[in-house]
C-alpha cells in the first residue's frame, strides 16, 4: 500500500492488503463524468499477437501517475524501460505523495493518465471512480498470457485473492494490486530478546506487557495520530480474530447493528485502556507515519501497528540490527473465533488504468511488463516486500521483515483476514472511524462513544443512495 495506508489497497497499499497497501476521502464523488460511461477508449488499438496479447499499438504515448510513497517509484520506472524497448516511446511518467488533488480534476474533464499507481492518504476513490465507469475492466490484462511463459494467462500467476481485491460488487477488475502486505504489530525482535520480553497473545497479556515496557522507559505503543487510521490495520483484523469473519464481514456489508457486537465492544475497550494507562508514545497524537516510524526505530517505542511496506519506508532510520518482526493477532483469547496465528494480509498497492485514457491498452502491458518474474523479483529485493506474484521470491534472500511476515503467513494457513471496509467506503472508515481512533487514543472519548459514533457513521453511509454498496460474496 504505499506509505499512508492500506494498501495497502490497504491506503492501500495488500487495502490489500489492502495495503496497503488504503483510500482517503471520496475525493471524486461530486466529479463529472465526462464520458466515462463510454465503452470506447481513445486508444488506437493495434494488432495483437502471441507476444503482444493486448494489441498495444508501437508508439503511441503513454502517461503514468506513480505514488512515490514506501516503494518509491523506480520499480515502475524499470519496467518502464522495458515497455520503451518493445513499444518505442518513452512513459511520461509522474511520481507524486498527493494524486487526489493533482488527478481529480483531469478525470473531470475528462483527461486522465492511462495508468496510475492509486495509494497514499491523497489517493482517488476507486470505488466511486469504477462506479462512474471511469476505470478500464482489467480482465484482458488477466486473460493476457504472461510475459514469461506464454502457456500461462497473468490470472493463473497471482496470489489468492488479488483478484478479487479489485472487484467492487462485479465480476469486473478494476484494480491490480501489485504489492502483497501483511499487516500487524510491528517491533524489533531484537529488543524483545534483549529484555527478555515474549510477544503477547492476548490483550491482558499485552497490558501486562505494556506495563512491564513502560517500566522500562519506552511507551508500549506509537501510531501516526495525523493519520489514526493506522490503528485499524490491528483493531479490524483484532475484531475479525473475536469475532469471528462473519463479524467483520457485517461490518464491510453495513448490516444493522455490527458494531454493537461484543466482539467489536471487547477490542475497542481494550483500545480505551491502552490510552488510559498511558501506553501511547506522548506527541503520537500529532505525528505523521514518518515521525512515528522514525521515533519507533529509535527505541522510543516498542510497537507499531503497520504494513509490511514499513520495513523499506523506514529503513533511513532502522539500525542493522533490529529484526524487524510482526506479531499474529491478538484477541480476548481461547474463547475466540479465530485462533492466534490469525493475520491480516491483502493485495496491495492499487494500480488502475483509465477507461477515457489516450492508451488504456498500454496502461495494461506496463502492468503486464511488471509482472514478469525479472521485475517481481527486482521488487522484492530492492523493496523487501512480496509481489502479487505467487512465489517470485523463491530463491532471494530474504530480509527480516519479510522473514518474519512470511513465517506469519504461513503459521496462519487459511486464518487470514481481509477487512474491506476501506477499500469500499474510505469516507467512513477513514475520516469518520478514524477522527474517531484519534480521540479514543488520547482519551477525549470513551470506548461507547466510539462504537457509538461508527454505527452512526455506518448507518448514514447505508442510507445514502449515492453511494455505490458492496458485498461480500
Amino acid at each position: 500500500m504505499g506509505s499512508d495506508i492500506n494498501r495497502r489497497d490497504l491506503i492501500k497499499r495488500a487495502m490489500a492488503v489492502g495495503l496497503v497497501a488504503a483510500p482517503s476521502a471520496a475525493l471524486l464523488s461530486a466529479c463529472a463524468t465526462s464520458g466515462g460511461s463510454s465503452d470506447n477508449s481513445t486508444a488506437p488499438a493495434g494488432k495483437t499477437s502471441a507476444t503482444n496479447p493486448l494489441g498495444v499499438k508501437k508508439g503511441v504515448a503513454l502517461e503514468a501517475f506513480i505514488f512515490k510513497g514506501g516503494f518509491g517509484d523506480d520499480y515502475v520506472k524499470n519496467a518502464e524501460k522495458d515497455y520503451k524497448a518493445t513499444y518505442g516511446v518513452t512513459v511520461k511518467h509522474t511520481g507524486t505523495q498527493s494524486l487526489g488533488p493533482k488527478l481529480q480534476p483531469r478525470f473531470a474533464g475528462g483527461t486522465p493518465p492511462d495508468i496510475m499507481d492509486n495509494s497514499g492518504a491523497d489517493n482517488l476513490d476507486t470505488a466511486s471512480l469504477a462506479s462512474q465507469g471511469q476505470l478500464a475492466d482489467l480482465t484482458p490484462l488477466l486473460d493476457a498470457a504472461t510475459i514469461d511463459d506464454p502457456a500461462k494467462k497473468v490470472r493463473d500467476i497471482l496470489v489468492a485473492g488479488t483478484i478479487e481485491q479489485g472487484q467492487y460488487g462485479t465480476s469486473a477488475v478494476y484494480a491490480l494490486n501489485y504489492a502483497f502486505t501483511v499487516y500487524g504489530t510491528w517491533y524489533s525482535q531484537k529488543l524483545l530478546a534483549d529484555k527478555g520480553w515474549a510477544y503477547p497473545e492476548t490483550f491482558d497479556d499485552m497490558i501486562k506487557l505494556a506495563a512491564t515496557i513502560k517500566a522500562a522507559g519506552i511507551a508500549p505503543f506509537t501510531y501516526p495520530g495525523k493519520y489514526p487510521y493506522y490503528v485499524h490495520f490491528d483493531l479490524f483484523a483484532q475484531i475479525a480474530k473475536v469475532g469471528g469473519k462473519e463479524a467483520i464481514n457485517a461490518i464491510d456489508n453495513l448490516e444493522d447493528g455490527a458494531w454493537q457486537t461484543d466482539a467489536v465492544k471487547q477490542v475497542v475497550a481494550y483500545y480505551e485502556e491502552l490510552a488510559a494507562k498511558g501506553y501511547f508514545l506522548k506527541g503520537s497524537e500529532g505525528m505523521t507515519h514518518i515521525q512515528a516510524q522514525t521515533a519507533w526505530t529509535k527505541g522510543k517505542a516498542a510497537f507499531i501497528p503497520n504494513g509490511s511496506w514499513v520495513e523499506n519506508e523506514a529503513a533511513p532510520t532502522m539500525p542493522a540490527d533490529f529484526k524487524l518482526g510482526v506479531g499474529a493477532t491478538i484477541g480476548t483469547g481461547s474463547s475466540d473465533k479465530l485462533p492466534f496465528g490469525t493475520v491480516r494480509a491483502a493485495a496491495g498497492e492499487p494500480f488502475i488504468v483509465a477507461k477515457q485514457g489516450k492508451n488504456p491498452e498500454g496502461g495494461m502491458e506496463l502492468l503486464r511488463i511488471m509482472l514478469s518474474k525479472k521485475n517481481a523479483q527486482a521488487f522484492t529485493k530492492s523493496l523487501k516486500s512480496l509481489t502479487c506474484y505467487a512465489g517470485a521470491e523463491e530463491g532471494l534472500t530474504l530480509t527480516p521483515g519479510l522473514t518474519s511476515a512470511s513465517a506469519a503467513l504461513k503459521t496462519a494457513g487459511s486464518n487470514v483476514v481481509n477487512p474491506r471496509l476501506a477499500d469500499w467506503y474510505p469516507t467512513l472508515s477513514n475520516e469518520t472511524i478514524g477522527g474517531a481512533t484519534g480521540q479514543l487514543l488520547t482519551g477525549k472519548i470513551t470506548s461507547a462513544e466510539w462504537i457509538k459514533r461508527a454505527q452512526k457513521g455506518a448507518d448514514a453511509t447505508k442510507k445514502d443512495s449515492s453511494i455505490k454498496k458492496f458485498k461480500h460474496s
